[in-house]
């Protein structure tokens, strides 16, 4: 028993089970603004176990084909993969239960959700492999995040309306904006090694200039959700707090050299989520 606790242990932080929270509050958060309110439990549900599964899938297959990579990162190299503390085998195993999780709870949804799963697949787990030959593998990563809102939207309605694809542009542009900021931990090795991330190409003040851009596009998005949908003060409220949250991120990682990340980086993200999900169920309750 202690050493399947063990293992389940290390398969858990492979995935970074914890780090679900960037995505998993804006599928509600569409969902939420489909409804005008928070959909029924069997909805609420089947969305959470979609999310949980779609993660899992995407980052156990992320861990797999980036495994000689990681080897070599002296940052990456402690990983589970490349220490030898999981086995391939259990992380495929991990990624096609998962990737069935996803599907059977897309079929609970609706028959729409289960057609659509297998393009929502080929983009979550596609990404993992798109920064070998793209420096547009940021916003592929951030189209992987913000298929949630949408498919939370599918999940109660079987259309999309302006609301929810700029919701989806929203966590595009964040996601590729902090992911842009986290590539630059590895400027130098994707370099050597010719990967495409934006650092790479562009340089770290190109990189944090363009990461910039992205941000502001992403609170100009969320405040026009907010607008579109319509949500009222409580959720302007909440993208104020989001833009200073993204601004602060900015100024937190302009004085580390050599860059590292702190702790209050994933931090602060999750916020994000967590602050407008809240902030759209309050608007939508009054």
């Amino acid at each position: 028993m202690r050493q399947f606790l063990q293992n389940l242990y290390e398969l858990l932080e492979m995935i970074k089970i914890g780090h679900s929270v960037l995505a998993l509050p804006f599928a509600f958060m569409g969902a939420m603004l489909a409804a005008r309110g928070l959909p029924d439990g069997r909805t609420n549900f089947y969305i959470l176990m979609a999310m949980v599964g779609a993660r899992a899938a995407a980052m156990a297959f992320n861990r797999l084909v980036d495994a000689p990579l990681d080897a070599l990162n002296p940052r990456t190299r402690d990983r589970a993969l490349p220490a030898a503390r999981v086995s391939r085998r259990a992380a495929w195993v991990l990624t096609i239960s998962s990737t069935l999780v996803f599907m059977g709870a897309a079929a609970q949804l609706n028959r729409l959700c289960l057609l659509l799963s297998p393009l929502a697949l080929l983009v979550i787990l596609g990404y993992s492999l798109t920064k070998r030959f793209t420096s547009l593998s940021h916003l592929v990563l951030g189209l992987s995040l913000g298929l949630a809102p949408l498919g939370g939207w599918l999940a109660v309605r079987g259309d999309l309306s302006p609301s929810v694809l700029t919701l989806a542009a929203a966590v595009i542009f964040w996601v590729a904006g902090f992911d842009i900021l986290y590539s630059l931990q590895d400027e130098d090795f994707d370099r050597r090694l010719g990967l495409s991330s934006l650092p790479a190409r562009l340089g770290a003040t190109g990189a944090r200039r363009l990461s910039a851009l992205f941000h502001l596009a992403a609170a100009a998005c969320f405040g026009l959700t907010g607008l579109l949908a319509p949500l009222g003060a409580v959720y302007a409220g909440a993208v104020l707090l989001t833009s200073l949250i993204l601004l602060f991120q900015h100024v937190l990682l302009s004085s580390r050299n050599p860059l590292r990340l702190p702790p209050a980086f994933f931090t602060l993200n999750g916020l994000v989520g967590l602050g407008l999900a809240l902030a759209t169920w309050l608007s939508l309750a009054v």
